[in-house]
């Protein structure tokens, strides 16, 4: 059983939501929460934005039987309130359990302190979103948001660029890779093993302690630095004995798992659980592997590892390392986010570049931000984006784009470049930095969330939240001004 909100009698009552809200803060909930208030309060926008929650609920769930679960709206106020204070769902749990106006949000009357929401819960059904739906529910408040602004909003110019959100993940070295992948192998198959009694794993913790030790010994290794040749090839032959000593004990535990596994499928037979553990297990296998061939390929035999083979996490495995040439920034691991916003702040569409650059998505993302909004009229990219076609197909899509060349300028170009409406775009480019910085501190700075499906659910939650909390301002800035000349009045 799932809903979108909770009925009273089967109907639902607006006036619950009717609440006061502190105008004169400048934290970032008052606003979001006046977002969500205008949501809730207009009949057509709510209805609108229901009417898209309801795509979350598989057909075969009944909204009439069934343990009642979260009311979806409930889950799309933690879940944007989660992004936009770049809360953990600890934080988040124990704000929807004890924040007033909050919980005033989430349908609970003033005095109701009695429903709670245990963390796992939170977890649980925030996870239930989809990117796709919190896309479409972006462009319903992205266009509410310009009829307010009214007839400044008539034409939109946008701003393109891109920028990295770090994936949850510690700095990756072949070896420490290979340590975790055996950590998890040994962790599996000893948890197999207990539950057929099987007893060929029972030390499994001296065994992770013991590669730990080794792993240990072998990070703390340095290349000698000494001139005389006779040191620095002591110091070599140490190193890769070392890594030898590493590499074998390893070697010998994957083949006992090898083993292991024969007696597992004997004794087990047909069971569902087990052959999903086993699978998992050929997982981390699989990664253990390949990094004792990389770390044998890079320190016994002295070869280079190409980029294209490494791999920066076994747990997120789309984590990419990427160099955007920033002052003090030599690498980050994580994705590209590339984001199209106006000049309202509103982002207008987001898009996770997976194994993707610049240039590869400045047509993409025009097409796409024009179907969504047909009064999007130009926008403009940094050098990044430039090849030639992505100019001339740019120019077929909007009315005008602001593209810089790379390389040397031709006679035209200089021409282009420095016309006064060139400058002048130019100038305002920068304004979608503040729209990335504004994201990065309100939560989409390092996704907390597991896989590439968490991944594009963070930035989507971060872009919607966003959106809502600009529009909650616009709302709160226009009732200030209100109250202000009712005061003079």
């Amino acid at each position: 059983m799932r809903i979108v909100i909770d009925l009273h009698d089967g109907v639902f009552d607006p006036s619950k939501y009717d609440f006061e809200i502190n105008l004169n803060s400048r934290d970032e909930i008052p606003k979001i929460l006046i977002g969500l208030q205008r949501i809730i309060l207009t009949p057509e926008l709510r209805n609108e934005i229901f009417t898209i929650l309801l795509e979350l609920v598989p057909d075969n769930i009944s909204a009439d039987t069934g343990r009642p679960g979260m009311t979806l709206w409930k889950i799309l106020v933690l879940g944007t309130l989660r992004l936009n204070c770049n809360w953990d769902y600890d934080k988040t749990a124990e704000m929807a359990n004890e924040h007033h106006t909050i919980r005033q949000m989430l349908g609970h009357d003033e005095d109701d302190f009695e429903k709670k929401y245990p963390v796992q819960t939170v977890n649980d059904n925030v996870s239930l979103l989809e990117p796709e739906i919190l896309d479409k529910i972006n462009q319903v408040v992205c266009k509410y948001g310009h009829e307010l602004i009214g007839k400044e909003a008539e034409e939109l110019k946008g701003s393109c660029d891109s920028f990295v959100v770090e994936t949850n993940v510690c700095f990756p070295t072949d070896i420490n890779l290979l340590f975790k992948a055996m950590v998890k192998v040994i962790i599996i198959i000893s948890t197999i093993c207990e539950s057929l009694g099987i007893t060929d794993w029972r030390q499994h913790n001296y065994n992770i302690k013991k590669t730990k030790q080794l792993f240990n010994r072998v990070r703390r290794l340095k290349q000698s630095t000494s001139k005389n040749p006779e040191k620095k090839e002591e110091r070599k032959q140490l190193i890769e004995a070392a890594y030898e000593a590493y590499l074998d004990l390893t070697e010998s535990f994957l083949a006992k798992v090898l083993l292991t596994i024969v007696q597992i499928k004997a004794a087990a037979g047909t069971d569902i659980f087990i052959d999903a553990q086993l699978l998992l297990l050929d997982t981390f296998m699989a990664h253990a592997r390949r990094q004792i061939d990389q770390v044998r390929r890079r320190v016994i035999d002295g070869e280079k590892i190409p980029h294209d083979e490494k791999v920066f996490s076994i747990f997120e495995e789309h984590t990419e390392w990427i160099c955007k040439g920033k002052a003090g920034v030599p690498q980050e691991l994580g994705l590209r986010v590339c984001i199209l916003k106006d000049q309202f702040g509103f982002i207008l569409h987001h898009h996770v570049m997976e194994k993707e650059t610049d240039d590869k998505v400045a047509i993409p993302m025009a097409i796409e931000t024009k179907n969504r909004f047909e009064n999007l009229k130009g926008s403009s990219y940094d050098k990044g984006f430039y090849t030639p076609e992505n100019k001339e197909k740019l120019k077929g899509i909007l009315e005008y784009v602001v593209l810089p060349k790379k390389g040397k300028l031709s006679g035209a170009d200089k021409d282009e470049e420095h016309s006064e409406e060139f400058l002048k775009a130019r100038r305002k480019h920068s304004a979608v930095e503040s729209s990335i910085n504004a994201l990065e501190n309100h939560g989409l700075d390092r996704c907390r969330d597991h896989g590439i499906d968490g991944f594009k659910r963070y930035a989507a939650l971060a872009v919607l939240a966003r959106n809502i909390q600009i529009l909650g301002h616009i709302i709160q800035q226009k009732e200030l001004k209100s109250r202000q000349r009712r005061t003079i009045v």
